[in-house]
Formats: C-alpha cells, sequence, structure tokens
C-alpha cells in the first residue's frame, strides 16, 4: 500500500511526457503542470484559472506535482489517453475560419474558448453533445470519457465564479499548540476560501509540528478572508478544534496586481498588513517581491484557545503572467 501513491504520480508524469501532452490541451502553452481530472486534459496555469471557474461539476483541476491523486483519478487519465485523443473529442469541429487562442491569449479568449469547448460543448459531434441531464453518447467507445458530464445538463450555468489568480499557501509550522489529548496533540490545518477548503497532514503527538506543505486556491473576485483553524485528531470521537484564526489577503492581492509583472522589480517591499487588536498577527506582516515572486511571511496568534501560532507563507501567482 505505501508504493501506491507514487506509482500512480508515476504513470501520471509517464502520460504527461508524452508528445501531445507538453503542450496545454487549450491554448498550447509549454509545459503544463495542471490537468483535468476528469476531462482528461493536461493545462497550464492561464488556462486552469478558466477552468476552475467551470465548477467541478465539468472540470476537476488538480495540480500533477503538489495535489495527491486518488488511483481512479489516475486511471481516468490514462483512459482518455491524453490531449490529442480529448481533443479529437472536443475539438472535432471548428467554425470555418475559427483559431483557437494561444499562449499569449488575454484572459477572455481564454474564457470564452474553454466555456464554449467544454461547458457548451460548442465543437463536438452533434451526436456527442448532452442536450439533458444525461450524456447519450453514438459512441460507446467514448463512454467512460464523457463520464464526466453525467448529470451536468441543468447545473451547467450554476457555480459559475470568475477567479483574478491563485494563491499558494505554505503551512510551515505550530508552536505551542494547546493539549487536546492527555499530554498533547495529534493537529492538522484546515483552510477555507470561499467553497475551497485545503487541509494538512496530520502530525501525530507533537504541540510543535512541522509541515511545510504547500496548498494552491484560486481566488475569486469576491474573495474574502482566508479561514484557518487547527483541529486534533481523533480517532474515535469528534476532532477537538485548537484554535482559529482570519487571514486579510487584501493587502497581498492589491499590491500585487498594482505591481503587475514582479518579474520586472528587484526584491523590494510593495505592501503591509499591520498588527491589531481586531487580526491575529503577532507582528506586522510585509509583502515582499523576492526572485520575481510575490509573497508573504507571517505569524498568526490562534483565536479562542489558551495557546499556539502558526507560520504561513502565502505567494500570489497571476493568471496573466
Amino acid at each position: 500500500m505505501i508504493g501506491r501513491p507514487f506509482t500512480g504520480r508515476r504513470r501520471l508524469k509517464d502520460l504527461l511526457l508524452q508528445k501531445d501532452n507538453r503542450i496545454c490541451a487549450d491554448c498550447n502553452s509549454p509545459d503544463p503542470k495542471w490537468a483535468s481530472a476528469n476531462i482528461g486534459v493536461f493545462i497550464c496555469l492561464k488556462c486552469c484559472g478558466v477552468h476552475r471557474s467551470l465548477g467541478t461539476h465539468i472540470s476537476k483541476v488538480l495540480s500533477v506535482t503538489l495535489d495527491e491523486w486518488s488511483d481512479d483519478e489516475v486511471d481516468a487519465m490514462i483512459e482518455v489517453g491524453g490531449n490529442a485523443s480529448a481533443n479529437s473529442i472536443y475539438e472535432a469541429y471548428f467554425p470555418e475560419g475559427y483559431t483557437k487562442p494561444g499562449p499569449d491569449a488575454s484572459h477572455e479568449q481564454r474564457s470564452k474558448f474553454i466555456r464554449s469547448k467544454y461547458d457548451m460543448q460548442e465543437f463536438l459531434k452533434p451526436s456527442l453533445r448532452i442536450v439533458s441531464g444525461k450524456s447519450s453518447l453514438s459512441s460507446s467507445s467514448k463512454s467512460s470519457f464523457m463520464d464526466s458530464f453525467r448529470s451536468a445538463g441543468s447545473q451547467r450555468m450554476e457555480g459559475m465564479v470568475e477567479f483574478i489568480g491563485m494563491l499558494k499557501v505554505k503551512v510551515i509550522k505550530g508552536t505551542d499548540l494547546a493539549i487536546r489529548d492527555i499530554k498533547s496533540s495529534d493537529p492538522y490545518v484546515v483552510l477555507n476560501l470561499g467553497t475551497q477548503t485545503i487541509q494538512t497532514s496530520v502530525v501525530k503527538s507533537n504541540l510543535n509540528p512541522v509541515w511545510n506543505e504547500e496548498h494552491m486556491l484560486s481566488v475569486p473576485e469576491d474573495y474574502g478572508q482566508l479561514k484557518l483553524k487547527v483541529y486534533d485528531h481523533d480517532t474515535f470521537s469528534a476532532d477537538d478544534i485548537m484554535g482559529e484564526a482570519d487571514i486579510d489577503l487584501q493587502s497581498l492581492i492589491t499590491s500585487a496586481m498594482a505591481f503587475g509583472d514582479a518579474g520586472m522589480f528587484g526584491d523590494m517591499q510593495i505592501g503591509k498588513w499591520l498588527k491589531s487588536d481586531d487580526n491575529a498577527l503577532i507582528e506586522d506582516s510585509a509583502v515582499l517581491i523576492t526572485d520575481g515572486t510575490v509573497k508573504q511571511m507571517m505569524t498568526l496568534k490562534l483565536q479562542n484557545v489558551e495557546s499556539g501560532e502558526i507560520d504561513l507563507e502565502l505567494e500570489w501567482i497571476s493568471l496573466d503572467q
């Protein structure tokens, strides 16, 4: 059992190395590092943001390198066969004179094309298009490929969210966390942004855990606060909360968007989230351009608990970079 995740990741990377999978299925950008697990295509970061806005009932986006993949998800990707096979269906009928977006296409151009391709299915053979809540396919050889669209017909326009960028969250460590078992705790961190939830691994019997785990979140236009909670994992009862904190993303995002391409600037401070009685910061948190990336380090004092701190690093990733 220990080797299975590594075997699945190896199979996925082998598929990614195939010639047609070395470019994005939607815009031909080189070296895609993302995939739609239920559609079966490899995509670039810029197209990834549009896919996420479609909702997981249409496109479930995973990172090839950062996310954990189930065996079923890897099997589905392999069964589709890669970008060329998928595009032979989704791009079967382009209108005369139509050209798909290229690597330098704007976000608006990508969004229009990807929605037309996967949501509205405008380029499929008419016999393969879904016209009701269940797919009706004339070719049985394509049925498993189209399973991702079942029960989606009447829901396609629900949950459409426009994303403005990506947020990489590195959960670094916890310090002096609260005891929830006899002498220690089994802590893990849960982060919520809108409807998205990510969770770290559980660290057994440790009040000063080190995670150093990176997770990705899509940032919607109306992004609100990033909410953090720490829990103690229990095997036989509900997990106990070990504190919480709200993270204001405004200083990071507004500074990053104001400066645009961070790669054009040297290392510098471009913003700051100030410590106050109304937030969980232990000290002011600067927004920095470091080696062409926009990052923000912070230490948070957990709220509604007797003790505990969490160290995080946030990194802004623009869809237009």
